[in-house]
């Protein structure tokens, strides 16, 4: 039964390959971490969290994201962080693309003209690995996991029996690299 209300953001949603291999270093940091890991299915690169937001929003939410054009870019995962606030071991980038960033501004200049709230914190590229974390590793280095994006989504996530699960509902594709 659907909810009048869905909890939504817009990410970058990795291939099955690219979600196995950060999948694989979740299940690794595990028995050093502690923690729960994040199901392989459910890794994703959020870009903009919007929240519960009205059904009936989701429409306006597909015609602005329409509007907003980016360019395709490579991410290298490529260091594991820890959250000590709230027990999260991330994997994230040395280097952020540039074509991220204005992918992020983007959304969230088209964001800015409606009544959706988000936050503008200064955007930090990271994929959750594990939860409740009880520490961070020894070293944050881990395996290089290519990840080539070639567009964004606008994404629901939907609480399950033990946890919750990640549907894409529309996705907008990026164009050619290069420069912004």
């Amino acid at each position: 039964m659907a909810t009048e209300t869905a909890r939504l953001f817009f990410a970058v949603w990795p291939a099955p390959e690219v979600q196995r291999a950060l999948g694989e270093i979740a299940r690794g940091a595990r028995s050093e971490c502690g923690g729960r890991a994040v199901l392989a299915g459910n890794i994703h690169l959020t870009l903009v969290f919007l929240g519960d937001l009205p059904r009936g929003r989701i429409t306006e939410l597909e015609t602005l994201a329409s509007t907003v054009r980016g360019r395709r870019f490579d991410l290298t995962m490529n260091r594991l962080e820890y959250w000590r606030h709230n027990r999260i071991l991330w994997a994230g980038v040395r280097t952020c693309p540039d074509a991220l960033q204005a992918l992020v501004a983007r959304l969230q200049d088209a964001l800015a003209g409606t009544e959706i709230r988000f936050d503008r914190r200064p955007y930090v590229p990271h994929v959750t690995l594990l939860r409740d974390a009880r520490r961070a590793p020894k070293d944050d280095a881990c395996p290089d996991v290519a990840w080539p994006v070639e567009d964004f989504a606008l994404m629901e996530s939907a609480p399950r029996d033990r946890g919750r699960t990640y549907q894409v509902l529309r996705s907008w594709p990026l164009e050619g690299k290069g420069d912004d």
